[in-house]
C-alpha cells in the first residue's frame, strides 16, 4: 500500500487551533511517548532529527535543515519532512507537509500552555517577533482567546508593520518593555541567543510564553524572569537539558530542577494563578509532531 501523501493546503482545510489541543491532551493520556533528538552542525547550519514512538499512536520521524545564510540568498532557511509509520506493522503510513506538521504543532503547543495557564479573559495578547513562527502564534491565539486584542512588537519595525498590514487583525507596538506591562499574555518567537525579556517587566497574573529558543544557547527571558516565575512545560525530556531556556539557569544555580512544576504528562498541575507569574516553555518535542501528524490525517482522511 503506498503512503498516504498530505499537502499543506489540503492538510490545513479542516484544522482547529482549539480543537488541535485537545489532541494533545488526549495524546498525553496514552502511554509516555519515547523520544530521541540528534543534532548536527556545520558552523552555523543545523540538522535536527527528531523521532517519537507513542504506543497505540504511531512513529513520526521529522527531520530539519536550519541554513541561516539562505536568506541572503533569498532561500527558506529551514525545510524538512516528516515520516509517520504505522504502529502495529512498522510501514511507512503517511507523508504530511513539514511546513503544516511544523506551523501547527509549534503554535498549538504554546496555545495549550496558554489555555491551561493564562487568565482565560485575557484581552491583550502581546507576540514578540515577526516571522512565520509568530504569525501562526497570532492564528492561534486569536482562536484561543477570541476576545483578546493581538499586538506584535519587533526588533526590526518595519517587519512587524508588514505582518500586521497581512494579517489586518493585529496592532504593532513600539516599545518592547510598556507593551510587556500591558499584555496578559507575552509569547516570545525570535532566535535570540541573549535574554532580552527583564524579570522586571513581569508582574503577577501575567503569562510568560516562550516559543523561540530550541539550541542549547538560546535564550529569551532573562534570569530574574524564571526566577519569578512558576515554571511548566511541554516536556521535561526534550527541553531540560536540550534548550539554553532552562538548561542554562539550571547550571548556573539560578533555578533547580525542582522549581520546574510540571509537563504535559501531569496536565492536571497546570492552572492559572492571579497571584503568581506562570512560564510556559515551548520545547517541540517529536511526540508532538507525532501527535500533530495524527490529528491531520484524520482531518484530511474524515
Amino acid at each position: 500500500m503506498n503512503a498516504l501523501q498530505i499537502p499543506f493546503a489540503e492538510g490545513e482545510a479542516n484544522l482547529d487551533w482549539v480543537e488541535l489541543t485537545q489532541a494533545f491532551a488526549e495524546g498525553h493520556q496514552r502511554s509516555k511517548a519515547q523520544i530521541e533528538d540528534t543534532f548536527l552542525y556545520r558552523g552555523a547550519d543545523t540538522l535536527l532529527s527528531r523521532s517519537a514512538w507513542i504506543d497505540g499512536l504511531g512513529i513520526a520521524v521529522k527531520s530539519i535543515t536550519i541554513f541561516p545564510g539562505n536568506v541572503q540568498a533569498g532561500r527558506p532557511a529551514i525545510d524538512g519532512s516528516v515520516c509517520i509509520y504505522d504502529d502495529t506493522d512498522g510501514r511507512l503510513a503517511a507523508l504530511v507537509d513539514f511546513f503544516l506538521v511544523t506551523k501547527w504543532k509549534t503554535a498549538g503547543d504554546s496555545l495549550l500552555g496558554a489555555l491551561r495557564l493564562a487568565n482565560p479573559d485575557s484581552r491583550n495578547i502581546l507576540i514578540v517577533g515577526a516571522g512565520p513562527v509568530a504569525r501562526s502564534l497570532c492564528e492561534a491565539f486569536a482562536a484561543g482567546f477570541p476576545k483578546a486584542k493581538i499586538r506584535v512588537w519587533n526588533r526590526t519595525t518595519a517587519k512587524a508593520e508588514a505582518m500586521a498590514g497581512t494579517l489586518g487583525h493585529i496592532d504593532v507596538e513600539y516599545d518592547l518593555a510598556d507593551a510587556v506591562d500591558r499584555a496578559d499574555i507575552v509569547v516570545t518567537a525570535t532566535m535570540s541567543t541573549q535574554p532580552f525579556i527583564k524579570g522586571e517587566w513581569l508582574r503577577p497574573g501575567h503569562h510568560l510564553n516562550l516559543v523561540g529558543a530550541y539550541k542549547p544557547e538560546m535564550r529569551e527571558a532573562e534570569d530574574l524572569a524564571l526566577q519569578r516565575a512558576r515554571i511548566y512545560m511541554d516536556s521535561f525530556d526534550s527541553t531540560v537539558d536540550h534548550i539554553g531556556e532552562i538548561k542554562i539557569p539550571i547550571e548556573q544555580g539560578v533555578i533547580t530542577r525542582g522549581d520546574l512544576v510540571a509537563d504535559f504528562y501531569d496536565l492536571d498541575q497546570f492552572a492559572p494563578d492571579p497571584t503568581a507569574i506562570t512560564l510556559f516553555k515551548n520545547g517541540g518535542g517529536a511526540h508532538l509532531d507525532l501527535m500533530t501528524s495524527q490529528y491531520i490525517i484524520s482531518k484530511y482522511q474524515a
